[in-house]
């Protein structure tokens, strides 16, 4: 996850702002108290991994059991742990947590939500993806990121409906919106399964990439560019293939400086 500033939701007060720890020992106390407790949010990724689940849950959600928090073991890896506390909130609370948990102060906590989200038995998938949405355009970094990855395993199942459902999301007027339809369907991504049909079948994709190939933001076209660098991986010719299309059909610096990151492996 990229280190930015951190932010809340509208409907909530900004936090103070403070030193950004790039290492966990150099968390402050208070920092590292409010994060464990749910009153601040994270400032950058080394806070972020900081944050003690099994507090952070016993403080906000006392409904949990001893016996479901001790399932949140700290050994485990981050992902498996924001995987079954979303479990564990799924089977405690069903769809009315989306409501609980959607705009709370904590970022974890909204992690935490779209884990939920994506444990929420009998959505489709375009149902599934307008839950999601509002994490996917959510203004905290790691947020974000949560969301691709909370919506990763549901996409790869579906991969053509899940691309042709995100289509009209490489349109819209966020740049975290866009960027989500791209960073969620990499054929590699990262701290993720692979999509064995897009590292075998690039091409599948390019109804998302195409649109975004002179896209404004650069949070957008970087993730194209890591797109097309996964690819490359397995379908080199293509992706060289695809890469000099653009830049005949769209010579902007902004195509121009894509491609470049695109290609940076071949």
């Amino acid at each position: 996850m990229p280190s930015r500033h951190a932010s809340t939701p509208d409907s909530q007060t900004p936090i103070v702002r403070r030193t950004r720890a790039t290492r966990r020992s150099d968390i402050e106390a208070d920092v590292l108290c409010g994060l464990n407790n749910g009153t601040c949010e994270s400032a950058t990724l080394a806070e972020g991994l900081a944050v003690d689940f099994q507090c952070l849950l016993k403080c906000l959600v006392p409904e949990v059991t001893p016996a479901e928090v001790s399932l949140v073991r700290a050994e485990d890896g981050i992902t498996k742990r924001m995987k079954i506390v979303g479990e564990i909130l799924a089977v405690r609370f069903g769809p009315a947590g989306v409501e609980r948990f959607l705009r709370h102060r904590s970022d974890t906590v909204r992690g935490w939500c779209a884990y939920l989200i994506s444990a929420l038995p009998g959505l489709t998938l375009p149902q599934f993806l307008d839950q999601i949405r509002p994490l996917a355009n959510d203004p905290h970094f790691g947020v974000r990121e949560w969301a691709w990855m909370a919506a990763r395993e549901s996409i790869a199942g579906s991969i053509d409906e899940a691309i042709q459902s995100l289509v009209p999301w490489t349109a819209d007027s966020s740049e975290y919106v866009r960027r989500f339809a791209s960073e969620s369907t990499r054929p590699r991504g990262v701290w993720c399964a692979h999509i064995t049909v897009l590292k075998n079948e690039p091409k599948r994709g390019l109804k998302l990439l195409d649109p975004l190939r002179s896209d404004p933001s650069k949070y957008v076209r970087d993730s194209v560019a890591n797109w097309l660098n996964d690819a490359s991986k397995t379908q080199p010719a293509w992706v060289r293939s695809v890469c000099d299309r653009w830049v005949l059909e769209s010579p902007t610096s902004e195509t121009g400086s894509l491609v470049k990151r695109a290609t940076r492996n071949l």
